[in-house]
């Protein structure tokens, strides 16, 4: 595997694919210790959002989330009939159904977190407590810039500037 301080000969040791190939490790990790609390990512997607931002109409948190219709319609039900959701109808400009987090949701998060937080001591069970901070840091510089498109198509490499492409290049 890659050893960061002998460099590499495979272009698939590259940072970014590496990054990939951690975060499907990750996503996986995550699925399956939902899985074992009989939840998706659509349940807990919809937990963390009523738990960030309050209070939401059925359909505007559906569209937020951009959850397929059917997936967002089931993880509702489920999580209104588990009791950590709660509905209320309200006749604002029409009926609307607001929804919001109840306690045991917010129960159920925190332990989706302390899960999350279980995964990730193990993944990075070889990295020192500095280490890891440091990763952390240099990770959510990454974050940000992905977030502001950086690395995409029409980016000259190491100038930051993203510009549009004129076309194929001569030699």
């Amino acid at each position: 595997m890659y050893d960061g301080r002998k460099g590499s000969s495979s272009p698939f040791e590259q940072t970014v694919y590496l990054l990939a190939e951690v975060g499907r490790a990750v996503d996986r990790l995550l699925v399956e210790r939902l899985e074992h609390r009989g939840l998706t990512p659509a349940h807990q997607a919809l937990l963390s959002t009523l738990a960030t931002l309050g209070p939401h109409g059925r359909r505007d948190l559906v569209e937020r989330l951009a959850l397929p219709g059917t997936d967002a319609d089931r993880a509702l039900d489920d999580l209104l009939s588990r009791r950590l959701l709660q509905s209320t109808v309200v006749h604002i400009g029409g009926r609307q159904e607001l929804l919001a987090i109840t306690d045991q949701g917010r129960a159920a998060l925190d332990l989706l977190h302390s899960d999350a937080s279980a995964a990730q001591d193990g993944l990075l069970a070889a990295l020192t407590r500095g280490q890891r901070v440091e990763l952390n840091s240099l990770l959510r510089r990454v974050c940000a810039a992905a977030a502001r498109g950086a690395g995409g198509l029409g980016e000259t490499p190491g100038d930051g500037n993203r510009t549009l492409m004129a076309g194929p290049r001569s030699a």
